[in-house]
């Protein structure tokens, strides 16, 4: 009964969660005839956010402004309209061998990002926490960097300038979340000695 409790008090913000995801698998699996193990990464990355999506905490803090709204559906739409605009007009590959690594890479670090945040995940701006651990380590968004990681890997793979512009668009809102995630996450008292320790936002030893 708690379970079910817990579940019936989730947020607005939580069931939304839950029907992006799920559409998302409902366009991916038209869209992938043929599994390969990067795509049972992400899926299984699907299946985790769904159960975070009705067990995670109530934030503290969240950014409710237009602009992160924006850029949050910006960064949801961005990796599938490139997946639409190939079908429509195919691209050039430029080193597949290369771009499947670094897809591979992105896919692992995804994962790995988001099973030490847990139930601290999010796709608004929001303060559920701080998370220092794994990945945090290194740099302050790991998440964001695997979807650098995986928008380079896919457009090596396959390309047009159709992406290219989607990419450039999809970085713009990531900069933006970035920078609003550590406005809200700035109010934790954890905050300052954390950006003392792990210097690099995005890039280690760049930025």
């Amino acid at each position: 009964m708690p379970h079910v409790f817990a579940i019936s008090g989730r947020k607005f913000a939580d069931y939304i969660l839950f029907g992006v995801t799920l559409a998302e698998f409902a366009i991916l699996f038209p869209l992938t005839p043929t599994f390969t193990f990067v795509d049972w990464i992400y899926v299984s990355q699907h299946l985790l956010v769904l159960g975070i999506a009705l067990t995670r905490r109530p934030p503290l803090a969240q950014d409710h402004s237009l602009a992160a709204s924006a850029a949050v559906v910006v960064a949801y739409t961005y990796p599938y309209a490139q997946v639409a605009c190939l079908r429509w007009m195919p691209g050039v590959p430029a080193w597949e061998a290369g771009g499947l690594v670094l897809v591979t890479l992105a896919a692992c670090l995804s994962l790995a990002s988001l099973l030490t945040l847990g139930r601290r995940f999010g796709i608004r701006p929001a303060l559920r926490g701080l998370t220092t651990t794994g990945p945090y380590r290194v740099v302050r968004h790991p998440i964001y960097l695997a979807y650098l990681f995986a928008d380079i890997g896919y457009n090596l793979q396959e390309w047009n300038f159709a992406t290219l512009l989607l990419v450039a668009a999809g970085w713009m809102s990531l900069l933006y979340r970035i920078r609003a995630e550590e406005r809200i996450l700035a109010r934790h008292s954890g905050w300052p000695n954390y950006v003392a320790s792990v210097r690099s936002r995005l890039v280690p030893g760049f930025w």
